[in-house]
């Protein structure tokens, strides 16, 4: 048995969890999310306990569990307490600035790189850091993904 997938979800006051069939529908103080999962695994709710189980031991099932169960906790805690990354920009004149939902970077190229910030997630600019913050994880991650894709980091730190 997957021990992900067999680990009961809690689900926190002011957090209303919907199952209809395979769509999931989580409300909370941050927002809403709403999520496709795989048809397969059964999703049940006890009062504030959400549950994950599937119907065989077939490889396929198996591999969903723990990822059904993943989601749906990502869910509850992005409309709870939201995902946020922190990415530094480190190098010699490499300057970032924030316009309204315009993100500018110089990173050293002849021109300055402009990125929009995409729907639900927000980046803000301290310093030489950028933060990035929203409900759905799988939004911030690749937001942040692309935003160090401009320019990725030297692994050598200029020692060779």
């Amino acid at each position: 048995m997957s021990r992900i997938g067999r680990a009961p979800i809690t689900v926190p006051a002011g957090v209303e969890v919907k199952v209809d069939g395979s769509t999931v529908t989580a409300k909370g103080p941050k927002g809403t999310l709403t999520k496709q999962l795989s048809s397969a695994m059964k999703i049940e709710k006890d009062g504030a306990v959400l549950t994950v189980t599937r119907p065989s031991d077939e490889k396929e099932h198996k591999a969903l569990h723990g990822l059904t169960r993943t989601l749906l906790n990502n869910m509850v805690v992005g409309v709870t307490t939201g995902f946020t990354k922190v990415l530094e920009v480190n190098g010699v004149g490499y300057k970032v600035s924030k316009a309204g939902k315009t993100l500018t970077l110089n990173l050293g190229y002849s021109h300055p790189v402009v990125m929009e910030d995409p729907e639900g997630v927000e980046a803000t600019v301290a310093d030489n850091k950028i933060t990035i913050t929203g409900i759905d994880k799988e939004k911030v991650g690749q937001y942040a993904a692309e935003i160090r894709d401009k320019r990725r980091p030297e692994p050598y730190k200029g020692k060779g």
